[in-house]
């Protein structure tokens, strides 16, 4: 199958690295459906840039990582975006020391990530670019617009860097951050949009969350896992609180924070770890339910009336041991 010039996958292997293959004995990185897929990675072969959109948690940087791999095969190329982002960082800079000795030269030249990705022919990954300030948000205009760098200091045909064939943007934003510093149209129009909602499937989300944790804590050499039934009731309630209604359909006042499936693999890291160091390597309930206090209350003290309020409506009346003893340890929601 062809292959776009200085891409490492083609487009079809691309997507089997996302999505899987198990012809090819290769896992699924990522829960979203073919045809976003497919988008997102078209958008990345033209001379647009790729703009991923959603509610904080639903792994638009993760994402990005996976397609900046596929295609670059470097996912390094990264400008994280805040209120401190600067020209220099996004460009490049100088050595100074070099500078004064020999004066504008490509030994002195310091790039940073989208100097890098225009001479190498990489993705470069913009994260939360609407935390930038607009000015440094539009730095980024005539280098997706004309695919050109210009570095003033330099001399001759160095004053201007072209970008080789493969050079693309990918950059994230979530939808909570939206006004903060709102994207000029000007440079809307050289992104595809592409939102990545959050997972409703139960069962995808459950294996998703149990695959997550587990490498986490694989990584961190801890010899235990989560256990599949805590894992159901940490993705269940997250499940539920996020959609505003039960699994039986029985509507739900949701929380403030964003329950997402990012933050599920947190807490349910932080609560192994927990019965870990503490309780010689049992997992329970309560070590869950504490972890999901420091997760869920963030926005607003409201939300720990309503994590009770779900406890007492809804996992007061599951059934089966586990729920019980969840239903218990809400106790520590104070």
């Amino acid at each position: 199958m062809p292959r776009p010039q200085n891409w490492y996958l083609t487009p079809r292997s691309v997507l089997d690295f996302i999505l899987g293959n198990s012809e090819f004995n290769i896992t699924p990185k990522f829960v979203g459906t073919r045809s976003l897929l497919e988008r997102c990675i078209v958008a990345l072969a033209t001379n647009r840039g790729l703009m991923l959109i959603g509610e904080p948690g639903t792994a638009k940087s993760y994402l990005s990582e996976l397609l900046s791999a596929a295609i670059s095969y470097d996912s390094t190329l990264t400008i994280q975006g805040s209120a401190g982002t600067t020209e220099d960082s996004m460009k490049y800079s100088w050595n100074y020391a070099l500078l004064l000795a020999e004066g504008p030269s490509e030994r002195a030249l310091v790039p940073a990530p989208l100097h890098r990705g225009m001479q190498t022919g990489k993705i470069v990954r913009f994260e939360e670019i609407t935390r930038c300030p607009l000015e440094m948000q539009d730095t980024l205009l005539s280098i997706l617009s004309d695919r050109v760098m210009a570095i003033p200091e330099m001399e001759g045909d160095d004053r201007n860097l072209y970008a080789q064939v493969g050079f693309n943007v990918i950059a994230t934003a979530n939808t909570r951050d939206r006004g903060v510093n709102e994207m000029s149209a000007a440079l809307k129009r050289r992104f595809n949009f592409e939102t990545i909602p959050p997972i409703n499937n139960l069962r995808q989300e459950l294996e998703l969350v149990q695959r997550q944790t587990d490498q986490l804590l694989a990584q961190a050499k801890i010899p235990i896992t989560l256990t599949p039934d805590l894992t159901e009731l940490l993705v269940t309630t997250f499940h539920e609180l996020r959609t505003g209604k039960t699994t039986d359909g029985k509507a739900l006042e949701p929380l403030s924070t964003v329950m997402s499936t990012a933050e599920a693999v947190s807490v349910g890291y932080a609560a192994t770890l927990h019965g870990y160091y503490y309780n010689e390597g049992n997992v329970t309930a309560e070590h869950l339910v504490q972890s999901l206090l420091g997760s869920a209350i963030k926005d607003s003290v409201e939300d720990v009336k309503k994590l009770n309020h779900y406890f007492n409506q809804v996992v007061k009346d599951k059934t089966g041991d586990r729920w019980q003893q969840y239903y218990a340890a809400r106790k520590h929601l104070v």
